[in-house]
């Protein structure tokens, strides 16, 4: 990718105002979530997938296509399509989709966008702790509380030994995954300040964006490598 065809910082703003309505849009139609939730399984029988995924998924398709008919999509639900653009939109309806489906918080909505194939916009909307994490390639990452006047830049953890980090992590759906992330545990827990698991790796991520954990591990979490968790 070269600087002359590189998006303007003017349009990756813009580009970013699309994604964070997008996400905020899904978000605020996920918190009327109905008692009696439809599931399905995907990778395994604890990979839940419910109506609500795809109708949020399905919101997302339809707002950040909306006069952008030549951008593709990659989507969690099966929303894939090929654009003509170079742009392509990254979704994930609901990242935590058990803590959504027993009514816990903590679950968000993703929505990334790459140029060319290069990461340029990244939006993560967590409504159930009223706030935005969001960020533009070259131009920072940042967090926006709902009420907020402006967003206030994300400052990491200085924390530098491992003995005094507060670490996240997750762990995957298939039993055998889990027995080796469970032993990966075992040896490295007494080596930690402590452990948390959110169950939203999207969440944790920006976490540690925001300082809020000090580091964040979890074999397998990268799409490809196993089933994703949710």
């Amino acid at each position: 990718m070269t600087s002359q065809n590189y998006p303007s910082d003017g349009a990756l703003q813009d580009l970013l105002a699309r994604a964070r309505s997008a996400a905020q849009a899904a978000a605020s139609m996920l918190l009327e979530r109905p008692a009696d939730l439809q599931t399905e399984s995907k990778t395994t029988a604890t990979d839940a997938v419910t109506i609500m995924d795809k109708r949020s998924e399905a919101l997302l398709v339809e707002l950040l296509l909306d006069g952008r008919p030549d951008d593709g999509i990659l989507g969690e639900e099966g929303s894939d399509r090929i654009g003509t653009s170079g742009y392509r939109w990254v979704i994930d309806p609901i990242d935590g989709t058990v803590n959504y489906l027993y009514g816990l918080p903590g679950w968000s909505v993703c929505v990334g966008l790459e140029y060319q194939g290069a990461p340029v916009v990244g939006v993560v909307a967590v409504p159930t702790h009223g706030v935005t994490y969001f960020a533009v390639a070259g131009q920072g990452a940042f967090e926006w509380f709902e009420g907020a006047h402006e967003a206030v830049p994300l400052v990491p953890s200085t924390v530098s030994e491992l003995a005094f980090a507060l670490t996240g992590t997750g762990f995957g759906y298939a039993s055998s995954r889990r027995a080796g992330q469970a032993r990966v545990l075992t040896h490295l827990l007494p080596e930690l300040r402590d452990i948390r698991r959110t169950g939203s790796a999207a969440v944790d991520i920006c976490w540690v964006a925001a300082g809020k954990l000090d580091a964040y591990f979890e074999k397998g979490c990268i799409p490809g490598t196993s089933p994703r968790r949710r």
